[in-house]
C-alpha cells in the first residue's frame, strides 16, 4: 500500500485531473513563481497521452496554454517589446524600437512564427479547442506580459533543441551510413546544447530557441512541430515509445505601466520572469521484456541511469532534510537532474503525476516507481520568491482608458476630432474659425449702403457669439472649478479612508509580527529542550546498548565458564577412572611379578636340594643319574618348567588364550594387512565381532576394543601387539576409545646359547663336564616371552637361564 496526496482512477477526464495538478502551477506562474510538473511512470502507462492529450480531449499542456492566455489576452505587449537576452534574462523596449524589430524581423527572409489567424493544423486543432475558458482571477491589470516558449529533449544524456532550423551548407557534401554522399539539401544532424548558469544561479540551455507566441493556437503549433522532431522508436512494450526526456518551457515576462498608464516601465529591475517546465520522462523499462538491442539498448541504459540518478537526488535531499544531513546532491550526474537543479533547491513548485498501467507484466516495476513516487513527498522544495514593489497607483491602465474615452467623447459633442484624432491647433485659430467669415470691406462707391450694414450685422453677430462663448467658457471653468473640488475632495477621503487602512494594517502587522516574535521565542525555547532530549535520550541509548553489551559479554562468559566446568568435570572423571585402572592393574602386575619371582627362588632352592639329596644319598664310585623333570611336572605348583629333553615330545594341544574380559563384548580389529603366525599361543577373544576397519556401528554395540598390530622387531622377528581399550560414549553422540594396555607377543628363533643340566657326577674331568651340557632347542622347541603383568602366568616368563 502507498500513500499520495491524490489518486485518480481510470475513468478521469483530464479537466479533472488539469484541476488538481497543474491549475496551481499556472495561477503561480502568473503570479512570478516558478513550476515544475513531472509525468513519470513504466513504459507504455499513459505518460505522454497525459502531458498532450488526444483529438477531442486535451491533456495539461494544452490547458495549461489556454489558461495562460485566457487570463494575460487583454493585457499582452506587443511583439518584441520584451527581448529575451542570451544569458538567461529579459530587456524590455519601447514602442518605437519594438515597431523597429518587427518590422526588421519581417523584412528578413527566415521563417515567421506561426499566426493565430492563420487556419490550423487539423492534425492538433481538436486538441486546443477547449471550451473551459479556465482563467486566473485577478490578474494584475497594470502589468503587461509576454510567453514564450521553448521545447528540449534529452536524449542519451545530451540536450538538443527541438525547435531549431537544422541549417545545411550546400557545398561540403554529406556522407550517410552506406558511405555514399547525400543530396546537399539534406539537413545536417543537430547539434547538442550545453548547460550554464546564469547570475541568479539558475541552469538554462545556451542557444535554444525560444519563440515569443500570442495565442494557445500558435504555442501548441511550435509544440507540435517541436514534437514531430522527438525521438520515438517501436518496442516491444509500446508501439511509439518515447526514447528521450521532453522539457516544453513557458517562460512569463511581465513589467508593470508607467505612470500614465500607456507604456511599459523602462526599468530592467521591474521585470519579473517566470517559467514553467512541463516534463514528459521516457519510460523505465527492463531490457529483457522490451527485447532491446543495439541503439534500442544504449537508449534503455541512458534512459534508466537518467531516472536513478533523479531518484538518488530525491532519496538525498530527504536524508538531508529529515535527519539535519548536509550531503553534496548529485545533481551532475545526469542532464535531467542538472537542468532543474534550482527546482529541486527551492526556487519553485515541484509535482509529479505518477502513471500506472495495471497490467500484470508490469507489476513489480509498478511498485518500485510508486515506492520512489511516494518517497518524493516527503521532500519540500518550495519557498516564497520576492517580487519586486513598483510603487505606482494601482489602476492607472483603466482610469487612463477612461479619460481617453471621456476627452473622446467632449471633442465629439463640441465638433471636433473624433476617435482620438486630434490635431495641433491653438486655442485662438480654434475660436476664429468658430466665429462666421467677415464680408468685404472696400467701398468703391458714396452711395454705397449695404457694405456697412452687412460689416456692422456681422460684427454684431460675431459679438453675440463671443458672449455666448465667454458664457459657455465661463460655465465650463465653473464646472471645471466644481468637478476638480469634487476630485479633491474625493482624493482627500480616500488618502484618508487609505490611510486608516494602512494604520490598521500597520497595526495587525505590528501584533503580527509580536506574535511571530514571541512564537519564534517558543520554538527557539522548544528546539533547545528537543536537542536536549535528544541528547539525553543518546546518551540513555548509548548506556543501553553498553550495558546490553555487558550482559551479552557476562552471558557468554557464564555459558563457557560452565561449558568448561562440565568439560573438567568429565575430564577429571576421565582422568579419576584411568588412573584407578592404571593402578588397580599395576598392583597386579606387582603382585604377580613378586609371586613370578618367589616361585623362581623356591624352584632353584628345590634344584639346589634335590641335587644335594643324590649327592648324599648316592654312593661315591657311580655315577650320579639326571633328576627327572617328570616328577616335578607332576607337582601341583602353579609355574612353567621347561620340559625334559627327550628326542620325541608328546604332541601338544593349541591352547588359546582367554582375555581377562572374557565375558564382555569385544571390537576385534584386524587390519587386512596382518600375516598369520604358526605360533602355539593365539590371541582368542570370545563374543567379538571381529572387523578389518573400525566403524561407528561396531563400536555402538561393544564395550571393549582390542587393535592386533604387527610390525617387524630388531632381530627381523615378527613381534605382533595386541592394544587393548575401552568404549565410551562422545557427548555429540559418537564413540570415543580410550586405550588402557598392550599385551606383546613375540616369536624368536633358537640361538646357541647352553644351558646345562643337573650333573649326575659332579667329579667329571672338564671335558665330561662340558658334554653334558645340552642346547635349548634339544630341550624345548618354543619359547614365549610375556612381560610383566600379563595374565598369562608365571611359568611363561622362564627364559632357561643356567642354574
Amino acid at each position: 500500500q502507498y500513500s499520495f496526496k491524490e489518486v485518480f482512477g481510470t475513468l478521469v477526464v483530464q479537466k479533472e485531473l488539469f484541476d488538481v495538478v497543474a491549475k496551481p502551477l499556472v495561477e503561480d506562474l502568473i503570479r512570478g513563481k516558478n513550476g515544475l510538473l513531472f509525468t513519470y511512470g513504466v513504459t507504455g502507462s499513459g505518460k505522454t497521452h497525459t502531458m498532450t492529450g488526444s483529438p477531442g480531449d486535451g491533456g495539461l499542456l494544452p490547458r495549461c496554454l489556454d489558461m495562460i492566455f485566457n487570463s494575460i489576452g487583454p493585457f499582452q505587449a506587443k511583439r518584441f517589446v520584451f527581448k529575451l537576452d542570451d544569458k538567461n534574462g529579459v530587456d524590455v523596449q519601447c514602442e518605437v524600437d519594438a515597431l523597429l524589430e518587427r518590422q526588421k524581423r519581417d523584412a528578413m527572409p527566415v521563417p515567421k512564427t506561426p499566426s493565430g489567424k492563420r487556419q490550423m493544423d487539423p492534425e492538433f486543432a481538436d486538441m486546443i479547442n477547449v471550451q473551459d475558458h479556465c482563467k486566473v482571477e485577478e490578474v494584475d491589470e497594470d502589468n503587461v506580459y509576454s510567453v514564450f516558449v521553448s521545447y528540449i529533449e534529452i536524449y542519451n544524456n545530451y540536450i538538443y533543441d527541438l525547435l531549431e532550423e537544422a541549417p545545411f551548407e550546400p557545398i561540403k557534401p554529406k556522407w550517410n551510413n552506406c558511405n555514399t554522399p547525400v543530396r546537399n539539401g539534406d539537413f545536417i544532424p543537430p547539434q547538442s546544447k550545453i548547460l550554464r548558469e546564469d547570475q541568479n544561479h539558475n541552469m538554462y540551455v545556451t542557444g535554444c530557441t525560444e519563440v515569443e507566441v500570442k495565442s494557445t493556437e500558435e504555442a501548441f503549433e511550435v509544440f507540435w512541430r517541436g514534437q514531430k522532431k522527438r525521438r520515438i522508436a517501436n518496442t516491444q512494450l509500446n508501439r511509439e515509445s518515447s526514447r528521450s526526456h521532453s522539457v516544453f518551457i513557458i517562460k512569463l515576462a511581465q513589467a508593470p505601466l508607467d505612470a500614465d498608464g500607456d507604456n511599459v516601465l523602462q526599468e530592467k529591475e521591474q521585470i519579473t520572469l517566470s517559467q514553467l517546465s512541463l516534463v514528459d520522462l521516457a519510460g523505465s523499462e527492463r531490457t529483457n521484456r522490451t527485447k532491446a538491442e543495439g541503439n534500442r539498448l544504449r537508449e534503455a541504459g541512458n534512459i534508466n541511469q537518467s531516472l536513478m540518478t533523479l531518484r538518488t537526488c530525491i532519496e538525498v535531499l530527504r536524508e538531508n532534510q529529515m535527519y539535519g544531513t548536509n550531503k553534496m546532491v548529485p545533481y551532475r550526474d545526469s542532464k535531467l537532474t542538472h537542468l532543474f537543479k534550482n527546482y529541486f533547491d527551492g526556487e519553485g513548485k515541484v509535482r509529479m503525476i505518477v502513471c500506472v498501467n495495471p497490467k500484470a507484466e508490469d507489476y513489480e516495476e509498478s511498485l518500485q516507481v510508486m515506492r520512489f513516487a511516494e518517497m518524493t513527498q516527503e521532500v519540500e522544495v518550495a519557498r516564497p520568491v520576492d517580487r519586486p514593489l513598483c510603487g505606482l497607483t494601482p489602476g492607472r491602465r483603466f482610469r487612463n482608458q477612461a479619460f481617453r474615452e471621456e476627452l473622446s467623447r467632449k471633442l465629439e459633442m463640441r465638433g471636433g476630432p473624433i476617435n482620438g484624432e486630434t490635431e495641433e491647433q491653438s486655442v485662438s485659430e480654434m475660436f476664429l474659425q468658430n466665429f462666421p467669415p467677415l464680408p468685404s470691406c472696400e467701398l468703391l462707391d458714396v452711395n454705397d449702403d449695404q457694405t456697412l450694414p452687412k460689416l456692422i450685422e456681422v460684427l454684431e453677430k460675431r459679438h453675440k457669439l463671443r458672449q455666448m462663448l465667454s458664457e459657455e467658457f465661463a460655465k465650463n471653468v465653473l464646472a471645471f472649478k466644481t468637478m476638480l473640488q469634487e476630485f479633491d475632495s474625493s482624493v482627500v477621503s480616500k488618502e484618508n479612508y487609505i490611510q486608516g487602512k494602512l494604520s490598521e494594517k500597520e497595526k495587525t502587522i505590528a501584533g503580527q509580527k509580536m506574535e511571530l516574535e514571541r512564537l519564534e521565542k517558543k520554538i527557539k525555547t522548544l528546539e533547545y529542550k528537543i536537542e536536549i532530549l535528544e541528547k539525553t535520550a543518546t546518551i540513555y541509548e548509548e548506556d543501553k546498548r553498553n550495558l546490553q553489551q555487558e550482559l551479552e559479554s557476562k552471558s557468554q562468559k557464564l555459558q563457557r565458564q560452565a561449558s568448561d566446568k562440565r568439560r573438567l568435570e568429565a575430564r577429571l572423571q576421565g582422568m579419576v577412572a584411568e588412573t584407578t585402572m592404571k593402578w588397580e592393574k599395576e598392583c597386579e602386575r606387582r603382585v604377580a611379578a613378586k609371586q613370578l619371582e618367589m616361585q623362581n627362588k623356591l624352584w632353584v632352592k628345590d634344584e639346589k636340594l634335590k641335587q644335594l639329596k643324590a649327592i648324599v644319598t648316592e654312593p661315591k664310585n657311580e655315577k650320579p643319574e639326571r633328576p627327572s623333570r617328570e616328577r616335578d611336572r607332576e607337582k601341583p605348583v602353579q609355574r612353567s618348567v621347561s620340559p625334559s629333553p627327550v628326542p620325541n615330545p608328546p604332541p601338544v594341544r593349541l591352547r588359546h588364550r582367554r582375555s581377562r574380559s572374557a565375558g564382555e563384548r569385544w571390537v576385534d580389529h584386524k587390519p587386512p594387512s596382518n600375516l598369520p603366525t604358526e605360533t602355539v599361543m593365539q590371541p582368542h577373544v570370545p563374543h567379538a565381532i571381529t572387523v578389518a576397519a573400525a566403524s561407528e556401528k561396531a563400536l555402538a554395540k561393544c564395550d571393549k576394543y582390542m587393535l592386533t598390530h604387527q610390525e617387524l622387531a630388531s632381530d627381523g622377528e615378527i613381534e605382533t601387539k595386541l592394544i587393548k581399550g575401552d568404549v565410551f560414549k562422545t557427548r555429540g553422540g559418537g564413540q570415543a576409545v580410550q586405550f588402557t594396555e598392550i599385551e606383546t607377543l613375540k616369536q624368536e628363533s633358537p640361538t646357541g646359547r647352553k644351558r646345562r643340566s643337573s650333573p649326575s657326577n659332579p667329579d667329571l674331568p672338564g671335558d665330561a663336564a662340558d658334554s653334558e651340557w645340552t642346547d635349548v632347542e634339544t630341550r624345548c622347541s618354543v619359547a614365549v616371552e610375556m612381560r610383566a603383568g600379563s595374565a598369562l602366568g608365571p611359568g611363561y616368563q622362564h627364559h632357561a637361564q643356567p642354574k
